[in-house]
């Protein structure tokens, strides 16, 4: 070994989802939106001055700042955005986990937070999920450096009430806790209003799933302006461009079409809960999921079989290879037509 790299930073990566590029596939594997995203994204696409980009984009990324800010009836002061929920997630490990103590998150739950630990050096403790994969609130009363969990979880897709998130905030008043809304417009009451009250909360959204821009990178947290002043310190530290100018514009059309998210965001409903029924009926059992996939099991088929099966039609699923979850697939909620077509091939496999 070279002496250099006895000082190397060593982390185990996060693995995202394959992204495969086959003709008539069936993409079920990474949560993305099935639909297009709002029609003014395409105009504003059509629109864009070329010239434009030899220029920095803003920093403070002040227009989509605001139209966030007036979406959620909030001030500017309260949204901080960043490249991907990723991005901003990454920002609040760094800002507010640095008590030396153990931050809890689930141990099932999104595979980022220990490789975002891991690598910054953050000491974390996993809380065991219940028997029905569901978050215990009593279990993150104790004395922690914080507290991170997805509601809906991921990827088991189950929705935890807002009194158990309101449970969670009254035993961690001295710490940032911090919930994960990916998922939060398929189902289920965001803790946003809560922010009023707990001046230690962050709510974390996306716009690549319910606003089917995952390719342009945006996401962004909400919170009392101390904790957003907070995450911008930070940000103009490490990477003050953090939006370029398209995913700027991309993102105040997005979330300015309330109509047609609400369009999208019914279809994907509807066509979950259809899904739900039919593999109920193939025998597969699953969590009642609040988010836009399954997570779920068969009765006699091993998960890993099925994956492979399918990936050879080219439906394409998620399997973990992880302790407790290894028999289950995660599988995206697609277009009805995609739905239907996977169903009828569990139907030829199961048979």
């Amino acid at each position: 070994m070279k002496n250099w790299e006895t000082y190397v930073r060593r982390v185990t990566p996060y693995v995202p989802g394959e992204q495969p590029n086959q003709p008539d596939m069936i993409k079920l594997n990474t949560n993305e939106n099935p639909y297009p995203p709002a029609p003014g994204v395409r105009r504003a696409l059509e629109r864009l001055d070329a010239d434009a980009l030899r220029l920095y984009p803003d920093p403070a990324c002040g227009a989509l700042v605001e139209a966030i800010a007036e979406h959620y009836g909030l001030d500017d002061s309260q949204v901080f955005v960043g490249v991907g929920s990723d991005d901003v997630l990454a920002m609040i490990f760094l800002t507010f986990f640095n008590a030396g103590k153990p931050v809890f998150f689930p141990d099932i739950t999104y595979s980022f937070y220990d490789v975002w630990a891991d690598m910054l050096r953050i000491p974390y403790e996993v809380k065991p999920l219940d028997g029905q994969l569901l978050i215990r609130a009593e279990d993150y009363y104790g004395e922690n450096g914080g507290v991170v969990f997805p509601n809906p979880n991921a990827p088991t897709g189950i929705l935890m009430p807002l009194s158990e998130i309101e449970d969670i905030l009254e035993h961690n008043r001295d710490v940032v806790v911090v919930v994960d809304e990916a998922y939060i417009d398929f189902g289920g009451e965001s803790a946003l209003p809560l922010i009023e009250r707990y001046d230690n909360l962050l709510v974390v959204q996306t716009f690549s799933k319910s606003r089917s821009l995952a390719g342009m990178r945006i996401g962004y947290a909400m919170g009392q302006p101390k904790l957003i002043g907070y995450l911008n310190d930070v940000k103009y530290s490490f990477n003050s461009y953090t939006l370029n100018r398209t995913a700027l514009v991309c993102g105040v059309e997005a979330i300015r079409d309330e109509a047609y998210f609400e369009e999208t965001r019914q279809k994907i409903i509807a066509t979950r809960e259809w899904t739900k029924g039919e593999l109920r009926r193939l025998g597969f059992s699953f969590g009642d999921s609040a988010s836009n996939f399954i997570f779920a099991t068969h009765e006699s088929m091993p998960a890993k079989e099925l994956f492979l099966a399918l990936k050879k039609e080219r439906i394409y699923v998620r399997y973990f290879e992880k302790e407790r979850i290894d028999n289950y697939l995660r599988i995206s909620i697609g277009t009805q037509e995609e739905m239907e077509a996977l169903i009828r091939f569990l139907e030829r496999a199961l048979a």
